[in-house]
Formats: C-alpha cells, sequence, structure tokens
C-alpha cells in the first residue's frame, strides 16, 4: 500500500462526524488536508488544531448542493497545493427528509 504522507486530500462535510475523523487521521498520517463545510467556525477550529498539532491543513466555506461552490472548493484547493490526490466525498444533501 502507498503512503498517503503529503498526498493533497480534499474533504467534505469536514467540521463534524466522519469528515472530522477523517481530517484529524489523514493529516496525522501527513497528507496536506483541505476542509469544506458549510459551519467555517468549526472548519477555522479544526485546522487550527491539526495545525498546532504538526498537520497541514486549510479549509474554506462550501455547499455541495452547488456546482459552482463544489468547483470554486476544488479549484481553492488545487491554488493551496497545487494539486488534488484525492477528494473524500462526506457530505450530502437528501431532500427526501421524512
Amino acid at each position: 500500500m502507498s503512503s498517503i504522507e503529503g498526498k493533497v486530500i480534499a474533504i467534505t462535510g469536514a467540521s463534524s462526524g466522519i469528515g472530522e475523523a477523517a481530517a484529524r487521521e489523514l493529516a496525522r498520517r501527513g497528507a496536506h488536508v483541505v476542509l469544506g463545510a458549510r459551519r467555517t467556525d468549526r472548519l477555522e477550529s479544526l485546522a487550527a488544531e491539526i495545525s498546532a498539532a504538526g498537520g497541514s491543513a486549510r479549509f474554506r466555506a462550501l455547499d455541495v448542493t452547488s456546482r459552482a461552490d463544489t468547483e470554486a472548493f476544488i479549484g481553492f484547493a488545487v491554488e493551496s497545493f497545487g494539486q488534488v490526490d484525492v477528494i473524500v466525498n462526506n457530505a450530502g444533501s437528501c431532500p427526501c427528509r421524512a
């Protein structure tokens, strides 16, 4: 298995739950993580925690229901780190809630 150290990983839904846990673990393993979600206050705190622990993280507001916003998020990742190696599509919206 190849190492994820140095890989650029964009994570949607990174402000809580699985996305947040994935961001912490991937950064701990040496990946550059780009965090996206609607709750930027939580993203800011998470990015600061990752950086304080020696990791590499950037964040940007993201609404995955908007194609333009999603494209801008990936553009931000490329601007920040020069490329994107992996996208973790963790966020989603379902209009079919009961």
